[in-house]
């Protein structure tokens, strides 16, 4: 038996240490809102924070967490950088399909958390790696503009 600390939890799971992440929290603790991509850290959509610092969990041995607290799109609205963030994405309607938008919320929520008033250069090296298959990143963008400006 692991404990993984999951959105302010202990919670205790049965899987070999190298699983990842990803599979653990879907499969194993049913939080579905972080989302398969690419399998190879590379799209994004499995985004989730490892102590506050966005991670792609489709890559990260469940064995390598350890004790630090992982925090999924189900609870980041509980941090103001996060609450932000989700007000701002429904304001300004950045959703098209909506199956990377838990990875890129993630990725903006940590940058806001370390810098609250993200220049371009800043966004776009924070949100590097975050694919929108139906090219919304204007508005991603926008949008963290936006949860910057009420910050």
């Amino acid at each position: 038996m692991t404990t993984i600390h999951v959105n302010g939890q202990p919670l205790g799971v049965k899987v070999d240490a190298e699983t990842p992440l990803l599979w653990v929290l879907r499969d194993d603790l049913g939080l579905t809102g972080t989302k398969f991509g690419c399998g190879i850290a590379q799209c994004g959509a499995c985004t989730v924070h490892l102590d506050g610092e966005p991670v792609r969990s489709c890559q990260l041995p469940v064995g390598e967490v350890g004790d630090k607290a992982i925090t999924t799109i189900e609870a980041i609205g509980s941090t103001p950088a996060g609450a932000r963030i989700q007000k701002a994405w429904l304001d300004l309607d950045v959703i098209q399909c909506g199956y990377c938008q838990s990875g890129q919320i993630m990725s903006a929520a940590a940058l806001l958390a370390s810098n609250p008033m993200p220049d371009d250069a800043a966004i776009d090296a924070a949100m590097a790696g975050n694919i929108c298959r139906c090219g919304t990143y204007v508005r991603i963008r926008e949008g963290i503009k936006e949860a910057a400006r009420h910050g």
